[in-house]
């Protein structure tokens, strides 16, 4: 798990699970499986997102900053992706 993101009304972070290989396997060989989680902060809901739409995402942030995006303009990139959101962001 790895915090990518963090701004005032966002926060995106990197899943990446092993897909069950041995240990023995080369590295290159060795399979990953996870995604995305964004949370809106404001409207308390997280999305997370993975394959197709994950690859999309990350293509998408990776244009972004070639750019040197501002942090209003970052954000209004992980607002198009927010609008998913529906999980309700829960604090034990």
């Amino acid at each position: 798990m790895h915090m990518l993101y963090n701004s005032d009304n966002y926060a995106v972070v990197q899943i990446e699970l092993d897909a069950g290989l041995p240990d023995l396997a080369p590295i290159d060989q060795v399979l990953t499986r996870g995604g995305y989680e964004i949370v809106d902060k404001f409207a308390r809901k997280e999305l997370f997102i993975e394959g197709a739409l994950a690859e999309s995402f990350k293509e998408g942030v990776e244009a972004l900053i070639e750019s040197s995006p501002s942090v209003e303009e970052f954000d209004a990139y992980l607002e198009r992706f927010a609008g998913m959101a529906l999980q309700p962001v829960i604090m034990h």
